[in-house]
């Protein structure tokens, strides 16, 4: 504790007991260790593991090592404190959540000491942005907290949530995962990152202090032992994680057919691009809270500098002047601007990229600034002559490391933008806000800053594109990762029937729909045949045959997928546009009415007044979804003055839907019409035993002006088309109505690439299946962040 004493006497923003020597208290009071926090009370200390302050490397604490037994314990009293979390008014929730937030306020300086001993950032950051921020999280959400059931009806809590936080903003990643949650209605489990655990643990004292019911927040510490056992466990109804890519797999895959809600805020490659008409100081500024703030240990961080051609020398000159004036050393001095690495691990992989980017020939520039003798630091780098294919380009870093390169036009600029696996963020600055819209529209990226960067606000969602994961923290978007949809289930959707190359039995009696024909496939606005060459036969409820479907593979996928591809266009088209298409597709199924009702009663059996019922029932979904497509409106979020936070709603691009057997039309329609409306090109597959009335579709949609690609339909086997769609790298969203067992492979399989899945297992009433949960699973929330004013 000595060592402790002589960092905090460092300390330089104000009276020392306004935090430094109360955290030294509270350290020197647990000095046995921390236990869990469970049920509302701290458990004893069991297997320790240390804490080590980064700037330093010594001791701060000993952490209890969490066991599987833990993790039941802490499940076990969130499940028991869940229903009457949710029971209790909006009003009284509100004053819980209330509550948190003031309590926070009181221990700013206390909190913000500890997290910048524990994490090693800079003590200006976590007193004048992460703890502020904390308790704007919690004030924030308990308004929302008052408002539920008006503004989210039709929706019930997820129950227990398991929640996993990384180590570089410890408190405010707790923030941002435990408000939602509570104001939602849930109890969570959460666990602290293993580096970074004691803000965590004080939090649990400000749950104790702040009258909150116990059981609702648990914390249980540990390594990835202990967050493994919490994504495995049975007893959890949701996951959300907050992390790396890699382990963002893991859990994807962890997570498959287990019904388990799933929300994933995974790593970033953002760029930052600079065009020549920008302001170029404040450009400089820009980058040094980009890439500089945190020592660029943010997921978002702006860690490719892409800079219009012209300008890029000026740029360069500026930024070396900069970044001479930038001072790394103790984190707890209010005049540092660059802390330490959280661990010795981190530096060592900074260490090792760098030395994988040097081999490349890179130049690399660094002020002459020494750096301190003990701790993890490494210096703030600019790295140029950097290629698209540079392992520095491709991979984050997570350090203190800007990679740049230059670009010629606007097209080049956001080219080399989307070349990334990642797509969470991304900062635009010129003085053409035009130019900058344009871009930020065209850049694949959860969030976008014009002119500014690494704004946060708890009125505004956040979250990624692509391998940047799925799901949004914050705002409208963020209560409803911890809200499910109240739909209406069946029993179990039973596994399909294999379907058979062998000819069917002839027809027999009077009414058989005669088939003079086999339906080929719908891909890229034509008609199809089969990869395989083969068909199989059509069933109707007698098992005589009524017709003749193509058996589709993985080449048929793929060529659907390509096609779709080449819709984009689709997306672009004004939302009315799109909304005269789905009417226009609306009126010529009804003009066809009696003859896709026929259709229906041979395959299914079905009565002829049910029949006609189900057509009708297709005809006003789709009705329904024109009149939405241009009605389903993003938002303008309330955050910090001189901003507006546009929430812009955008497609997926390609999406993969694969149908149930039930109500092989209307199911097909209500699936497809909100896909599309949302301006997304799709690969469908119909019922496996129902598909004719999917494949009479075909000049319906050409006969409504639906462009080439908008609509693929792939016939065959359900479930093993569904593992090509959820394998394909080019598929950016898949639903899946179908048995459990390939419920279970699509999600598993979209690890791959991280798409985005939609599952469901259970029958579903396709009369009643339609609305705005359609739509927003149909589509993903681009924020934008806009200056105004002078």
């Amino acid at each position: 504790m000595a060592l402790i004493k002589d960092v905090l006497k460092t300390m330089d923003y104000g009276p020392a007991p306004e935090g430094g020597e109360h955290v030294l208290a509270w350290l020197d009071k647990h000095k046995t260790g921390f236990g869990h926090f469970i049920g509302g009370k701290f458990t004893k200390p069991g297997a320790l593991f240390d804490v080590i302050n980064p700037a330093t490397g010594q001791r701060i604490a000993g952490v209890t090592q969490g066991t599987p037994q833990d993790i039941d314990a802490a499940v076990a009293a969130a499940r028991k404190a869940q229903g009457k979390w949710a029971a209790l008014s909006g009003y009284e929730r509100a004053r819980h959540l209330y509550a948190l937030a003031r309590h926070v306020q009181k221990r700013e300086r206390f909190l913000s000491v500890l997290e910048t001993i524990d994490n090693g950032k800079p003590i200006r950051e976590s007193r004048d942005i992460d703890v502020p921020l904390v308790a704007r999280h919690f004030y924030h959400h308990a308004g929302w907290t008052s408002l539920i059931e008006s503004e989210f009806p039709g929706t019930k809590p997820v129950g227990v949530c398991g929640q996993i936080i990384p180590w570089n903003f410890p408190l405010l990643m707790l923030a941002w995962k435990i408000a939602p949650a509570l104001a939602a209605g849930n109890t969570v489990v959460l666990k602290p990152a293993e580096y970074t655990s004691m803000t965590a643990l004080a939090f649990a004292e400000v749950c104790v202090e702040a009258g909150l019911p116990p059981g609702v927040v648990n914390i249980v510490t540990g390594d990835g032992a202990t967050g493994a056992a919490l994504v495995e466990h049975a007893g959890v109804d949701k996951i959300a994680f907050t992390g790396s890519t890699e382990v963002g797999r893991l859990i994807r895959k962890a997570t498959a057919g287990t019904g388990k809600k799933l929300s994933l805020e995974l790593g970033g490659k953002s760029p930052f691009i600079v065009f020549e008409d920008a302001d170029l100081d404040s450009a400089v500024e820009g980058v040094v809270d980009a890439i500089w703030f945190n020592q660029g240990q943010v997921c978002c961080a702006g860690s490719r500098l892409l800079t219009a051609e012209g300008v890029a020398e000026a740029l360069y000159a500026k930024l070396r002047a900069r970044m001479t004036k930038l001072r790394v050393g103790d984190p707890l001095d209010k005049s540092t601007d660059v802390g330490a690495i959280v661990a010795p691990a981190q530096l060592q992989r900074i260490q090792r990229l760098m030395r994988a980017g040097a081999d490349e020939g890179l130049e690399f520039w660094q002020a002459d600034e020494t750096l301190p003798e003990r701790g993890c630091f490494y210096p703030p780098t600019l790295v140029t002559g950097v290629e698209p294919a540079s392992i520095l380009m491709r991979e984050e870093i997570f350090g203190p490391v800007l990679v740049a390169t230059t670009f010629r036009t606007p097209d080049e600029a956001v080219a080399l933008a989307n070349n990334t696996a990642y797509g969470l963020a991304a900062s635009v600055w010129s003085e053409n806000i035009n130019r900058a819209l344009e871009v930020a529209a065209r850049i694949k990226a959860g969030v976008v800053w014009i002119n500014s960067t690494n704004l946060f606000d708890a009125a505004a969602g956040f979250g990624g594109y692509k391998e940047s994961g799925f799901g949004r923290e914050g705002g409208r978007e963020g209560i409803l990762e911890y809200r499910v949809a109240d739909m209406a289930r069946g029993k179990p959707i039973a596994k399909a029937a294999a379907l058979s190359v062998a000819p069917g039995a002839a027809p027999a009696g009077d009414g058989a729909v005669a088939i003079d024909r086999t339906a080929k496939m719908y891909v890229g606005g034509k008609q199809a045949r089969p990869d395989s060459g083969y068909s199989y036969a059509v069933l109707d409820s007698k098992g005589y045959e009524v017709g003749l479907a193509g058996l589709g593979n993985r080449k048929d996928i793929r060529n659907a997928v390509e096609a779709a591809a080449k819709a984009a266009a689709w997306g672009a088209a004004t939302a009315h546009n799109r909304a005269q298409v789905l009417y226009y597709v609306a009126e010529n199924m009804s003009a066809r009415a009696d003859e896709f009702a026929r259709r229906l009663s041979a395959m299914t059996g079905a009565s002829g007044r049910a029949a006609a019922a189900e057509v009708e029932a297709a005809i006003r979904r789709a009705f329904f979804y024109a009149g939405f497509a241009d009605k389903y409106d993003g938002a303008v979020h309330a955050t910090r003055s001189r901003f507006v936070t546009l929430a812009m709603n955008e497609p997926w691009g390609v999406m993969g839907i694969v149908c149930p057997d039930e109500a092989p039309l209307l199911a097909f329609v209500s699936l497809v019409m909100p896909a599309i409306a949302m301006g997304n090109a799709v690969v469908a597959v119909p019922s496996s035993a129902h598909p004719l009335s999917a494949t009479d579709l075909y000049t319906v949609l050409d006969a409504s002006d639906v462009p080439a690609g908008v609509v693929n339909i792939v016939t065959g086997e359900a479930t093993a088309l569904s593992v090509t769609l959820a394998e394909h790298d080019n598929v950016d969203a898949l639903w899946y109505i179908g048995d459990a067992v390939g419920a279970a492979k699509v999600e598993a399989l979209s690890a791959g690439n991280l798409k985005a899945t939609w599952t469901c297992s259970t029958e579903i009433d396709w009369g009643h299946a339609e609305g705005r949960e359609f739509l927003r699973r149909a589509c993903q929330v681009k924020n934008i962040w806009a200056p105004y004013g002078e």
